[in-house]
């Protein structure tokens, strides 16, 4: 018999999470590594399974997640974004809740550009009165 897999895309700012759903016991894999292991700090981690947590499906499904780009919270950002898209992929009746806390939301926040004329994107050139 097939497992039934949930696959589903998150992204914040460069950083792009493909994640994959499928029941099991818990285990959140990243990049071939356990999420203990590739997030060194306590708050990506706790940042990762907050959607998890709020729909109580602790210890339900397996999730096995490829990250690239971007720096370590950004790629735990695009991971929580995946995992709540995957969550309302399995359940639609949760993607009100999900919604509310604003983790369906893509956070579309991104490094401005430099303007010509300036030093970089705000800062300008030192300007002298006299």
């Amino acid at each position: 018999m097939a497992e039934i897999s949930y696959k589903s895309t998150g992204r914040r700012k460069t950083s792009i999470a493909r994640v994959n759903m499928t029941t099991g016991s818990g285990r959140i894999t990243v990049n071939s590594k356990p999420v203990d292991e590739y997030f060194p700090r306590e708050t990506l981690r706790m940042m990762i399974r907050q959607p998890i947590e709020l729909c109580g499906l602790t210890g339900k499904y397996d999730i096995t997640a490829s990250v690239e780009g971007g720096g370590m919270s950004g790629q735990a950002g695009a991971l929580r974004h995946g995992i709540s898209r995957a969550i309302s992929a399995v359940d639609n009746e949760l993607r009100p809740k999900l919604k509310k806390e604003g983790f369906l939301t893509r956070d579309p926040r991104l490094k401005e550009r430099k303007k010509y004329g300036q030093k970089a994107a705000r800062k300008r050139f030192q300007f002298s009165k006299r």
